[in-house]
């Protein structure tokens, strides 16, 4: 891929956090069918990975319209080079800001975002400084004897130079992207935090989109982490309750306070549905510049899926998703407890990938051993979804936490009915949002989370009733031709492209 000295002024610089292109499936399909559904527009791409072991392989082919990709990795933040030079006097006022509003127990003020965006942007403020200043160690102890409701120094330490260092590396990696007119981060996080910096160093338009709203998603995460290291004390000044986890509440706070930077930045700032659009709001974002813009499927690609569906209703039953926590298969699973002990001759899919998480690859194959269901219940890994889709019966979704999934479209577009937990926009999505849409009926049954016995009623319900599955089934097709098409779903990106470049 070029470089930035050799990369001419490109239209949109995507920017992207352990998606596209290196992992299948979700954002990273959306983002490929935009790049592609837009080929007249040419993008660059700063993508931000983890561990770089872990993005050994790209999963898709880089269109031709993309011009330039970046890649940089959070490992390499605490790694210093050894050429670099003997550590200058940091600013201690500049290295106060950034303890104050990333780690402070109190809210930061607007204005002390700002002033720490602006230095970090403009290189004032520099890894070199985070890692090896006497300021530095000067701000982060004071902290510690201040604040710190965990006894140990040392989990303190790490833990500030673990989220500190990666915001400055992002900063000097950034400076070699090629220049766009349109930054569009497709999360807060990192990726949302970059854009502010590029927004203060270009001065150009800045779109932010959000599928899930990320600090929810990383408190979940965060709830679940075995990785973060915690030691047992009472909280200080009443901060915290006491066994609350002052770590994790350092993190939480972290994810908050440069999501808020992120809103406050962004000149538009995107949700898939409206629940989402009133999280923004609650967390922060002004509504005067939030928007919806649902996804959108490309239904000519899946009229070849309807076509390939055989009369009748497969005893099939598929859950199609990377195999992670955040999918809950385990509760699938023992839903298809309930269902083959009813219908025998029913069997259960899990189609997606299995790299990501292997531990919990590993428990979920267990759980179905120890539920009987091995031959019954198969784990197929990736594959088309294009061919899976119209072999089953029922699609079930038991994830924990979604937006506004692909995958019901996809669904949908093959003839499919599909059960789904009651997260993000799934209900709107299965019963209608306005009035009109629910005209349309239900295009499948909408349980709780976490709640086997409520799955396995719904799969069996839809299974065992011919006229209940039919319905359902036009009323999906009903619905994603009418509002959740491609077309127009890019026809409102190249609109909001097309104001941001003109006004930059």
């Amino acid at each position: 891929m070029s470089h930035s000295n050799d990369t001419p002024l490109t239209d949109i610089c995507l920017l992207l956090e352990g998606t596209w292109p290196y992992v299948r499936g979700g954002v990273s399909s959306w983002i490929h069918q935009m790049i592609l559904g837009l080929p007249d527009l040419t993008f660059s791409v700063m993508f931000i990975g983890g561990q770089r072991e872990a993005y050994a392989e790209r999963r898709y082919a880089i269109p031709a319209n993309v011009l330039h990709i970046e890649e940089v990795f959070l490992e390499d933040a605490t790694h210093l080079s050894e050429s670099r030079a003997a550590p200058r006097a940091a600013d201690e006022q500049q290295l106060s800001d950034l303890y104050r509003f990333l780690h402070h127990p109190e809210q930061p003020a607007v204005e002390l975002g700002e002033r720490l965006l602006a230095s970090v942007a403009q290189g004032q403020l520099t890894l070199d400084d985070v890692l090896r200043s006497r300021a530095s160690w000067a701000t982060l102890s004071g902290g510690y004897r201040e604040h710190c409701a965990d006894p140990s120094f040392v989990n303190y330490f790490w833990t500030l130079r673990s989220m500190q260092s990666p915001l400055l590396m992002l900063a000097e990696a950034s400076r070699r992207m090629p220049r766009a007119r349109v930054l569009h981060a497709i999360s807060t996080g990192y990726a949302g935090m970059l854009g502010c910096i590029l927004k203060q160093r270009w001065n150009c338009a800045y779109l932010l989109s959000e599928h899930g709203i990320y600090t929810k998603e990383r408190k979940i995460d965060l709830a679940q982490a075995s990785w973060i290291a915690e030691s047992s004390g009472q909280a200080l000044n009443g901060s915290l309750d006491a066994g609350s986890g002052y770590i994790r509440t350092l993190w939480v706070r972290f994810f908050e306070r440069i999501g808020q930077l992120t809103y406050n930045s962004a000149d538009q700032i995107i949700a898939l549905y409206d629940g989402n659009r009133q999280r923004q709001i609650k967390d922060g974002a002004d509504p005067a510049r939030t928007q919806v813009i649902p996804n959108g499927i490309d239904l000519p690609q899946w009229s070849a899926a309807l076509e390939a569906r055989a009369p009748g209703i497969a005893p099939v039953v598929g859950l199609i998703g990377r195999v992670v926590p955040i999918k809950d298969v385990k509760t699938f699973l023992r839903a298809m407890r309930g269902v083959i002990s009813a219908m025998p001759e029913a069997e259960g899919w899990i189609v997606g990938p299995e790299e990501e998480d292997p531990e919990y690859v590993s428990e979920c194959r267990s759980l179905m051993a120890s539920l009987g269901l091995e031959g019954k219940v198969h784990f197929l890994g990736f594959q088309r979804i294009q061919d899976i889709l119209p072999q089953l019966g029922l699609m079930v979704l038991t994830s924990i936490s979604e937006a506004q999934p692909l995958v019901i479209l996809e669904a949908w577009a093959a003839g499919t009915p599909v059960v789904s937990s009651d997260v993000g926009s799934c209900r709107e999505l299965i019963e209608g949002g306005s009035a009109e849409d629910r005209d349309l009926g239900s295009a499948g049954k909408v349980v709780a989370i976490a709640d086997p016995q409520a799955t396995c009623a719904a799969i069996l319900e839809l299974l065992r009733s011919p006229a209940s599955w039919q319905a359902a089934q036009a009323s999906g097709l009903l619905r994603v031709t009418r509002y959740y098409t491609e077309a127009l779903m890019l026809k409102r990106y190249r609109e909001l492209y097309q104001t941001a470049m003109e006004n930059c």
